[in-house]
């Protein structure tokens, strides 16, 4: 898990061939790469929130209940590793459109990896200031583009001006599903599963 991490960092397009050339298995993805990665911005906001806490314009730290906290953590978790998979499926569906034919395994693999840097970032949320987050949160979308857009054309094996075309419907569908996970997540502050402060 590691080596693909670093050579996702630091040579992504040869390590994408080198993902490609694995055959990985979706279980083995989930369990050596997605379960762990996707832990690290859940616990890393859990403590941030519980024992750090924010301050809105410099005043006393705001904090949330462990209580409330940890179902907020348990659903995000839940998210994060289903949007990879329908991140996979959809990935697998649009690639009908072009000369690739990945298998949906496949599809899944790469989206697991190209979620790398978003979830990497996560580590910002143990001291979560706004424009900290702000900052970290933008380099690493602009870093997971960059690698669908190197990506696609290496792992799915097409001519990079189809990867073009394929990389920013991928990106537009990845929108989608965030702000539709995101109006899911104010239902369910609406139902009672929300935020609660410490006073």
């Amino acid at each position: 898990m590691i080596s693909h991490v670093w050579g996702l960092l630091a040579h992504p397009e040869r390590e994408w061939q080198q993902i490609r050339g694995e055959h990985e298995s979706i279980s083995h993805l989930y369990l050596h790469h997605v379960l762990i990665l996707a832990a690290t911005p859940v616990l890393s906001a859990y403590i941030g929130t519980t024992q750090v806490g924010w301050s809105i314009g410099g005043g006393e730290a705001v904090r949330l209940t462990v209580s409330s906290a940890l179902p907020m953590a348990v659903l995000s978790y839940l998210a994060m590793l289903s949007g990879v998979a329908v991140m996979g499926a959809f990935i697998h569906w649009m690639s009908r459109t072009y000369d690739a034919n990945p298998s949906l395994s496949d599809c899944v693999i790469f989206a697991g990896y190209c979620a790398t840097p978003l979830l990497l970032a996560g580590l910002v949320a143990l001291y979560p200031d706004l424009w900290l987050t702000l900052l970290v949160g933008t380099a690493a979308f602009g870093y997971a583009a960059y690698l669908l857009y190197v990506g696609i054309p290496a792992f799915m094996n097409i001519p990079k001006e189809e990867g073009f075309m394929f990389s920013s419907s991928i990106l537009a569908v990845g929108l989608v599903v965030l702000v539709a996970m995101l109006a899911i997540s104010v239902l369910l502050w609406g139902f009672g599963i929300g935020p609660v402060y410490t006073s």
